[in-house]
């Protein structure tokens, strides 16, 4: 190799800084010392190769693949046990099938590299798989099987119902999950806090107190909702031929209910739903549903981030001093929301790409163009940046604790919310200046308890009940049902 010469040509050039063409630098040799992800394009193979590896096995290439023979085996599976065929009864295939079976429950590196190898003359990589499955039939003797391997099919019906087992899987086994333990977090911030009182903020601007706990409950229902409404959709698949229509295996087998076939291949065989009216793909409406309801969630999610950050800044919340960590480069005081500021930038990342994946997949060109092909590969990059946020505000969320002094001693600064309530009592003597009295004593100035207390006294309308309860009324005691509130619906 080494006295080896190549010959150089226009495509190996490449042009540098000043307009000359030049061959390109070589990769930098690292002897091994560094590991392959460093050098990966993609945050989620480099950076965040954790989250990479949670859906890598549902998303990949090697997943895509490893699905497709898959419905192909299982296709087969299901004609052998439910179509009368004097080859498929010519078998004692019955007792044979688990051996079939066999073919993907065994599925390995070299099965996929032997598939790579096909795709390499047929650049087609359903294809690619048919041919693998056949020849694997061929190794166990079943020579006789191979013309049933794909019949009927489209490569669309393998390829839909593998990215549907694939989404349904990643759903469920990992993204769901996630975001179950962090509303579980949430939850229990909520319950912990529902009765610590907080002032609240509208417009950025003192306002009538909450309690900690009731606005963690709110995120918690919002993030809830969301995920049950994603729960609650069919992942579909459809499995009718080029163009939707049964037509050839209806010649083929004319005395078979094909529609009925198919839905109980997908029904009971796949495990998904069944999508009847389809041109030669499946619709992708499910998908779309999925990632515009992904993205509704990242974005309350991103909402809770913001709001996270805002109170770390107002010191409402405290974050946990890791002895090891640095916060910043020249400050060593500080102690940066990083977990939610991370979170946010990936929720921006994700959504983009589910707007993206939601907009082209829901449209095609009359029964079939594939342009929607190379937008599914992107699926599991959309749900792994929103994976990514929803680890990183979990991880934030374990990192901070409540500053109950911060919090009371704002609300004892702020008499003057105290002017909603006392207004309110004005409007029930029926006294209809009652707003602009307390405009022109609280607005924009800062009120003392003293203040509040001297008005309440100078008022002879109320009555003893009435003016002893504004008095007694305090800003940590003006949170109305704010606890009843979290206790009811968590």
């Amino acid at each position: 190799m080494g006295d080896e010469k190549i010959t150089v040509n226009q495509s190996m050039l490449r042009k540098d800084g000043a307009g000359n063409l030049r061959m390109p630098e070589p990769p930098v040799e690292t002897a091994g010392l560094i590991s392959a992800k460093e050098f990966a394009l993609s945050p989620l193979d480099g950076r965040y190769a954790r989250i990479g590896k949670k859906l890598s096995p549902y998303f990949s290439e090697y997943a895509l693949i490893k699905n497709r023979v898959k419905v192909e085996v299982y296709w087969l599976n299901f004609l052998i046990y439910n179509l009368d065929s004097e080859i498929l009864d010519s078998y004692f295939l019955k007792e044979a099938a688990p051996e079939i079976l066999s073919i993907y429950e065994n599925f390995s590196d070299s099965s996929y590299l032997r598939i790579k190898e096909f795709e390499a003359v047929t650049n087609h990589d359903v294809k690619a798989v048919e041919l693998y499955v056949a020849e694997q039939l061929k190794e166990m003797g079943f020579d006789d099987l191979v013309s049933f391997v794909h019949i009927g099919c489209t490569s669309e019906d393998i390829t839909n119902a593998a990215y549907a087992r694939m989404i349904n899987d990643a759903l469920n086994d990992i993204w769901i999950p996630a975001a179950t333990t962090l509303l579980n977090q949430i939850g229990n911030f909520a319950t912990e806090y529902a009765s610590t009182p907080m002032l609240a903020h509208t417009h950025g601007q003192p306002a009538t107190p909450t309690t900690v706990g009731k606005e963690f409950a709110v995120f918690f229902k919002r993030l809830q909702n969301s995920l049950d409404r994603l729960k609650e959709i069919k992942t579909l698949a459809k499995f009718n031929g080029a163009t939707g229509n049964y037509a050839a295996l209806s010649v083929a087998f004319p005395d078979v209910d094909w529609p009925e076939m198919a839905n109980n291949f997908i029904e009971d065989y796949l495990d998904l739903y069944f999508n009847p009216v389809t041109t030669q793909i499946e619709n992708h409406d499910y998908i779309c549903q999925i990632c515009d309801e992904m993205r509704h969630f990242n974005n309350i999610l991103q909402g809770f981030d913001l709001d996270m950050w805002l109170y770390i800044s107002m010191e409402y919340i405290k974050q946990i001093p890791v002895k090891s960590e640095v916060g910043s480069s020249t400050m060593p005081h500080k102690v940066n929301p990083i977990r939610f500021e991370n979170s946010e930038s990936n929720i921006d990342t994700s959504n983009a790409l589910l707007t993206a994946l939601s907009n082209k997949l829901s449209k095609s060109r009359m029964q079939r163009d594939l342009s929607d092909s190379s937008s599914m590969r992107n699926i599991g990059i959309a749900f792994g940046y929103s994976l990514q946020a929803i680890e990183q505000t979990s991880a934030g969320l374990q990192k901070i604790a409540i500053n109950t002094d911060k919090i009371s001693k704002d609300l004892n600064n702020n008499w003057e919310v105290l002017a909603e309530p006392i207004q309110t009592m004005l409007r029930k003597y029926g006294i209809p200046d009652a707003y602009d009295q307390l405009k022109e004593r609280t607005r924009g100035k800062r009120i003392s308890k003293e203040d509040i207390h001297e008005f309440i006294k100078s008022v002879d309308v109320f009555s003893k009940k009435d003016r002893d309860a504004l008095l007694a009324l305090t800003p940590e005691t003006y949170i109305g049902y704010s606890a009843t509130i979290v206790e009811d619906n968590l």
